[in-house]
């Protein structure tokens, strides 16, 4: 199975906080050619802080929960950079690319990856611009730096991405596992309620039976309208 193919609708709804969307640099990965020749290798755009990963162990993915605000766990003084993926569980999309957004970690172990449930950060979602997903996005400290935008969403290509944004060449022996489809992040998808739908639907519904009933009292209070009813 491969990650690609496109995207599910945006998730951010009323709660949505104001205010313009960042604008990011839309990048495509690198072609191969590029990135195994050495006269088509170019300056990294973002120079990364690679973090020192003695002691750290085995390197995975961070899922936040609601609770946890992604701001939090960005230094905005350090230049390290962090690869945010915004994901919805039951977009298919999403799931497709689980399995290789999960090995990325073992690829880049002195980056660091997180994801959120894009439906449960909406204000996130509206400052980062994410009006589909999944939105991957490239973050040096706090800042936005460059936005994954290929339909196919595969390890290979996200190893390039992250390659020609950073110079960081991640380690040849790494593959997409079983263990990478287990978790942490789910490749299946998730059934539930849409609650902010759900919402909608029924605000529209409650106003438009309001205004009807509203509509035939003011009917009644206008003078001559009684009247012509009961001839």
């Amino acid at each position: 199975a491969t990650g690609g193919g496109g995207e599910c609708g945006g998730p951010a709804g009323p709660s949505a906080a104001p205010g313009s969307p960042v604008v990011l640099e839309t990048v495509l990965p690198a072609p191969a050619e590029e990135a195994n020749g050495t006269e088509g290798v170019k300056t990294p755009k973002v120079n990364c802080e690679e973090r020192n990963v003695t002691g750290l162990g085995n390197a995975t993915l961070q899922i936040l929960n609601v609770s946890q605000d992604l701001m939090e766990f960005l230094n905005p003084n350090s230049s390290d950079c962090t690869l945010v993926l915004f994901y919805t569980p039951w977009c298919r999309f999403s799931a497709s690319l689980a399995p290789h957004f999960n090995s990325l970690p073992r690829a880049f172990p002195t980056l660091r990856f997180l994801a959120l449930d894009a439906s449960q950060h909406s204000s996130l979602s509206t400052r980062f611009g994410t009006v589909a997903v999944p939105n991957i996005l490239l973050f040096q400290g706090a800042k936005p730096m460059a936005r994954f935008n290929h339909t196919d969403r595969t390890l290979d290509t996200l190893k390039d991405f992250i390659f020609n944004q950073t110079g960081i060449e991640a380690k040849s022996d790494v593959t997409v596992t079983e263990e990478d489809w287990e978790g942490p992040l789910p490749s299946v998808l998730t059934k539930g309620i849409d609650w902010l739908l759900l919402f909608s639907l029924l605000f529209l519904a409650s106003f438009v039976m309001y205004a009807t009933i509203r509509t035939e009292s003011i009917r009644w209070l206008i003078p001559g309208q009684e009247h012509e009813h009961q001839e």
